[in-house]
């Protein structure tokens, strides 16, 4: 089995993915996880590791390996898998499937970010009637080589994901780990996410980003062509919206709290889906993000995903770019199982503002509608506007981080500026306030915690957050 102790070492520290699975010793589950991974892009099950990441450690015997063998060898078709010892643990490869759709006993599974999930019958049939068995994500793209990867969008993902690789970086064996390599060649979505220079490869991987005066196209008074990294252009496309949008504070108590017009939990969602969802084999389109008066839309070239009917739209969970959509989900972009449209629409209507529509055509176009009441331009210039929504950010979060002398997330930076805003904020308000899940919520806090950088003061219910400076 081509892997090593080291190897699996940065798979543990990388947490649970589209392409690793932990179990804390072997029962007969583990062949959910098999037949999920041979349905999606394979992976590795690594016996001996509970949920969170700690090691229990799990021996290989005699009996579980011919056990494993045998559920493999029962699923339908048959799946061939390699398993060994190495070091502490038990690891499982499971290789992606030429035979899809792979069941077993249980039913159909499939990985979706880092969980098996069991498939209902629409999402069989939908996964399966694409005609085109190898993506444009997994396909590699002539002349890219190693020498073309940029260390530093490797370091800068890295730090958002909250992966500590050390000091020195095996960029093969990295690459491998986030499954955007064989060991040979890079495949697009390692391009479009570490390539020192995207556009030289993929020309049509950019984002253009436009205000209009006015609710038409007819005047333009800022536009912007993103033409790099996938992160890069998320940030790019946040910090766009940051500058056009309004902001308003309200004050509850002794704080002061501002809301952007337009959610923006709702915004990152609505920008990632576009990024992660697009249909990236069609050449000479981006994705648009464009502003006017009235509205907000977001185009993304490919529409929905063939056999999706308009009634399931918004229903299921089916994403066009598995690799692309595992590796925001491990940037906290996205949350396992997807904020939902249908929780976009609800976060709309809470915030007293129209329901987003959706076009389902050759392009998906989003269209968020803006308050009258809040139309008028102005406040974020004024200097209004939450930090994390400025070019530079981090704001406040990031001048703690420097007071305390710690090289912090993005993420872990929000954090502490929601609680330096409030200190006795609850972990659904700081998901809501920084739009990440809660389960990433949880474990920025941990990590915060456990670095000395925050303690928390009485129960969970009455108590507060303290932040710790050094």
């Amino acid at each position: 089995m081509p892997i090593t102790a080291d190897q699996i070492d940065l798979l543990i520290r990388e947490g649970e993915t589209l392409t690793v699975e932990f179990r804390e010793k072997f029962s007969s589950r583990i062949v959910q996880d098999v037949v999920a991974f041979a349905n999606t892009k394979g992976g590795t099950i690594i016996l001996g590791v509970r949920d969170n990441g700690t090691i229990r450690g799990e021996t290989l015997e005699n009996k579980e390996g011919a056990q494993i063998n045998d559920m493999a060898r029962a699923c339908k078709p048959s799946i061939s898998v390699e398993f060994a010892q190495v070091g502490k643990f038990v690891v499982i490869v499971v290789p992606e499937g030429t035979q899809k759709p792979y069941s077993c006993s249980e039913g159909y599974f499939r990985r979706l970010n880092g969980t098996t999930q069991k498939m209902s019958p629409d999402e069989l049939r939908i996964m399966f009637e694409e005609n085109d068995r190898v993506s444009f994500e997994t396909k590699k793209t002539d002349g890219f080589t190693f020498d073309d990867i940029s260390e530093a969008k490797i370091k800068a993902f890295t730090k958002e994901a909250g992966i500590n690789i050390g000091s020195t970086i095996d960029v093969p064996d990295f690459l491998r780990s986030l499954n955007v390599t064989d060991g040979a060649q890079v495949n697009n979505a390692g391009i479009l996410f570490f390539a020192k220079d995207v556009y030289r490869y993929i020309h049509h991987a950019e984002t253009t980003l436009a205000a209009f005066k006015g609710t038409d196209r007819t005047i333009i008074y800022d536009r912007r062509d993103v033409r790099d990294d996938l992160l890069t252009q998320f940030n790019e496309t946040m910090a766009f919206l940051g500058r056009h949008l309004n902001v308003r504070s309200e004050i509850r108590g002794v704080n002061r709290y501002d809301i952007c017009e337009i959610p923006l939990e709702v915004l990152r969602e609505a920008v990632v889906n576009a990024l992660m969802h697009r249909d990236y084999s069609i050449t000479g389109t981006q994705v648009f993000v464009e502003i006017y008066d009235d509205r907000i839309e977001i185009v993304n070239p490919g529409g929905i995903p063939k056999g999706l009917s308009a009634e399931k739209f918004g229903k299921l969970s089916i994403r066009r770019n598995e690799v692309i959509a595992d590796l925001f989900f491990r940037l906290d972009k996205v949350e396992r199982m997807g904020m939902g449209i249908r929780k976009m629409k609800e976060a709309m209507v809470a915030a007293g503002l129209r329901e987003p529509t959706f076009e389902l055509d050759e392009f998906f176009r989003a269209t968020f509608y803006r308050s009258p009441e809040y139309a008028l331009k102005g406040l974020v210039s004024s200097g209004k506007a939450p930090k994390e929504m400025t070019e530079t950010g981090l704001g406040l979060g990031e001048k703690l981080g420097e007071k305390l002398g710690e090289k912090l997330g993005e993420n872990e930076l929000r954090i502490l500026e929601a609680i330096h805003r409030d200190r006795r904020i609850s972990i659904p308000k700081i998901a809501v306030a920084i739009g990440i899940s809660e389960t990433a919520v949880g474990k920025n806090l941990t990590k915060l915690k456990e670095r000395g950088v925050l303690r928390r003061i009485g129960p969970a219910k009455g108590g507060y957050w303290e932040v710790v400076e050094k």
